[in-house]
């Protein structure tokens, strides 16, 4: 089996879809930590986001790995690195860069074809499996990612204010949806989960539903 799952940055995609890999006995594959990982290097290395070509440069040197849900980029536990304030600034910019994205979607595409997979993005449903068995698209209201976003934070021990967290949201999804190269959207035969009132258990035991019923398609 195979499940894509998306939706825009706080609607939960990497939560769920690790508990429904869990369920399951799938391999989850995290693509975002994958972009922010790329994104983590680029800054590391004191490359202009903007600069597809030195970007494209860094991906040929780009050896990233999960194990056992931490990301390792060249050996390098990174795992609590790309989801620092900086990061999250700047991977919407790193991801939109056409280069960025052929590398990207060829080796999850390549990941999918080799596993049952339950993989979560923003294009998974439309561009990287979109024969997927199951297509799940999450979403939520600004404030309650904003709000989410700011317990993670929290617990992180950075600073941050509510306001900029969700002016941040929204100017990440308005990037997200019109790149030109796999925006963001849902698929035409995704089942649409609003998941700003449920609890966790509750989308998940929603999208078990959907497995169990043998749903492929709306």
């Amino acid at each position: 089996m195979r499940i894509a799952i998306d939706g825009p940055a706080g609607a939960g995609k990497s939560t769920i879809a690790r508990m429904i890999a869990e369920r399951l006995g799938l391999l989850y594959i995290d693509t975002g930590a994958m972009y922010r990982a790329l994104t983590y290097m680029v800054l590391a290395n004191n490359v202009d986001p903007n600069n597809e070509k030195q970007i494209a440069e860094l991906i040929k040197k780009f050896d990233f790995e999960i194990r056992s849900d931490e990301i390792f980029l060249a050996g390098q536990n990174i795992t609590r690195k790309i989801r620092e304030p900086e990061v999250t600034a700047n991977v919407s910019l790193v991801a939109s860069h056409f280069a960025v994205r052929q590398a990207l979607v060829d080796l999850q595409k390549q990941i999918a074809q080799q596993d049952n997979v339950v993989m979560d993005g923003r294009d998974i449903g439309t561009c990287v499996m979109p024969d997927a068995d199951l297509k799940i698209f999450l979403k939520a209201s600004v404030k309650e990612r904003a709000r989410r976003r700011a317990l993670e934070l929290a617990r992180r021990g950075f600073s941050f204010k509510l306001e900029e967290i969700e002016e941040q949201i929204r100017e990440r999804d308005t990037k997200d949806s019109n790149r030109e190269i796999s925006p963001l959207r849902k698929a035409e035969d995704a089942f649409e989960i609003d998941t700003t009132d449920l609890t966790i258990e509750e989308v998940v035991e929603q999208v078990l539903l959907l497995c169990a019923r043998g749903k492929t398609n709306v």
